[in-house]
């Protein structure tokens, strides 16, 4: 015969729930406090946008982090009106051929990206924007899901115009050479609205690996692919894909 089971007493079962309340209760506090923490920053970050709407930038994590390792970096603003159109065109050709018609991701290089097995990149200028002013270099999920966030703020509340001229000014092009000015002088010895469609070219080659391509002394990849840019920059001109920002 077999024997019948005995039900727990009450009084277990009531302990029992009252200790799984009281493991759930510090869960629920934490994730509550986490999403207000995350409402919170993403609160002051869509104020620095707009904040930066008006002013510039004065510091990046990336600027910040060269200056502790070398000491000091180069690094002077100048407003977009005072660089050459061409290194703008020259940048974009680079790094973003279809800047003005996207809104901050480009759906169609991500694609590309994906059926090449991800061993292209697909950011735009808008998201390395995002990257360089508000987060930090270093490749994690949690950064590009933070990029993810900010990318489209920038696109709704700065102008095209707004997005080139940030990028130009906190884009490393040397080691320890941030922005176009810093750039033009330290290569040419020239001034940024003085480049030709040569040298904005060789300064938008050197932008994906600046600690180890030179645009004064070119590589012969540096120079094929400076080459390619500007009859890229060209190309958006006659074509429109610059009218956004021209």
């Amino acid at each position: 015969m077999a024997r019948k089971t005995k039900s727990p007493p009450a009084k277990t079962s009531a302990l029992r729930r009252a200790m799984a309340r009281m493991l759930r209760l510090p869960l629920a506090w934490a994730l509550r406090w986490l999403g207000r923490a995350v409402l919170v920053w993403l609160a002051a970050m869509l104020a620095v946008v707009v904040l930066y709407t008006f002013i510039n930038p004065p510091i990046t994590w990336t600027i910040l982090g060269e200056y502790r390792r070398l000491g000091s970096v180069d690094r002077q603003w100048a407003p977009l009106e005072d660089i050459a159109p061409v290194m703008a065109r020259s940048v974009v050709a680079a790094e973003d051929a279809n800047f003005c018609e996207h809104w901050g991701f480009d759906m169609r290089a991500i694609r590309a990206a994906m059926d090449e097995g991800g061993t292209r990149g697909a950011s735009t200028l808008s998201q390395q924007v995002a990257k360089n002013v508000f987060l930090w270099q270093t490749r994690s999920w949690p950064r590009k899901a933070l990029e993810a966030l900010i990318t489209p703020a920038i696109e709704a509340i700065w102008s095209k115009r707004r997005i080139i001229e940030v990028y130009l000014n906190v884009a490393e092009f040397d080691e320890g050479v941030f922005g176009v000015n810093a750039a033009a002088f330290r290569y040419f010895r020239t001034t940024p609205d003085q480049l030709t469609p040569r040298q904005a070219a060789l300064l938008a080659a050197v932008l994906p690996d600046p600690k180890n391509r030179s645009a004064a002394r070119p590589s012969d990849f540096v120079s094929r692919r400076a080459r390619a840019i500007e009859d890229g920059a060209e190309t958006i001109r006659r074509d429109g894909r610059a009218a956004c920002f021209d």
